[in-house]
């Protein structure tokens, strides 16, 4: 079998998109769909399907993609790990992170090992939850944070740390003064609510459900930032990780309240991928990780 041929056949099944596969391989697309068809017409069989611009895979196309993404995986990881080896622990890793996760804890666990670990390359990069485990599955990184359990055959998921939601409000704001907050109460406020499908946004959906509530939700921001800064100029409330609001609650620019009933708590996860080689470095900041987690949950208890 023709490597060069089965690499070019894997981007393009990868992708979805002949454009794009060329792109990712620095050729041009009649030279990815050349090749492709060469590999077809060598094996006399039909391995993917082209509608308009998308490509389909057929039955025998997805058996050969599920064995070409072991063999470049394969790939991969010999170059790894003569890389441990030359480099002596140097080398890369590469992290892909969900926003809350990547900007405001993340680097609390990344200082002190890059302290201990000069020589080691971090990049992060900052993904909703579902291209996180996407690209855990198809090994576009070495580890991932996420902000809820998601089902992949491809990868295996450890819960790392859990903290707590509270109701962030701008300092002078009426619930202060309040002994204990209701659910009702919050019928009279506007709370600002990060995306559809994150975690406080259906909490909060949850607690209106179970409270018999009905809360106006007038304003959707997509970052954490956005959010903190909106409550603060008095445009609303928000639920959100205590962690994330921890500076501004720390320099008086924001208060934290409970919500009314028991205390509400969110989780984050760690994923990589099941046959993914867990390098020295690697291990080493799986490791670091574990240990800030317990540390930062010992100051919840």
């Amino acid at each position: 079998m023709n490597l060069n041929q089965l690499k070019v056949f894997y981007e393009a099944a990868k992708l979805g998109n002949l454009s794009l596969a060329a792109k990712e391989l620095f050729i041009s697309q009649p030279a990815v769909t050349k090749s492709i068809q060469r590999l077809q017409s060598h094996y006399d069989i039909k391995l993917m399907n082209r509608f308009g611009k998308k490509l389909v895979l057929t039955d025998v196309g997805e058996v050969l993609y599920d064995i070409a993404e072991k063999i470049f995986y394969l790939e991969e990881l010999g170059e790894e790990k003569i890389r441990d080896y030359k480099q002596q622990k140097a080398g890369r890793i590469r992290i892909h992170a969900g926003e809350s996760f990547g900007e405001y804890y993340f680097p609390t666990i990344m200082n002190p090992f890059s302290k201990k670990n000069p020589n080691i390359r971090i990049s992060v990069s900052i993904f909703p939850t579902a291209q996180v485990v996407e690209n855990i599955a198809s090994l576009k990184c070495d580890i991932g944070f996420i902000s809820y359990p998601v089902e992949n055959k491809k990868i295996l998921i450890q819960e790392i740390v859990e903290d707590q939601l509270v109701l962030i409000v701008p300092t002078n704001h009426s619930f202060i003064k309040k002994k204990k907050l209701k659910p009702s109460d919050l019928e009279s406020e506007t709370m600002i609510v990060h995306e559809k499908e994150s975690v406080p946004f259906r909490i909060l959906y949850e607690f209106m459900d179970k409270n018999r509530v009905s809360i106006p939700i007038n304003l959707e921001l997509s970052s954490n930032r956005a959010i903190k800064q909106a409550v603060e100029s008095g445009l609303g409330v928000a639920l959100i990780s205590r962690k994330i609001a921890e500076e501004e609650i720390l320099s008086g620019k924001l208060k934290a309240l409970p919500l009314p009933g028991p205390s509400i708590k969110r989780k984050y996860f760690m994923v990589h991928h099941k046959e993914k080689y867990i390098s020295e470095s690697l291990q080493s900041l799986i490791d670091q990780t574990k240990l800030w987690a317990e540390e930062y949950s010992s100051r919840l208890a």
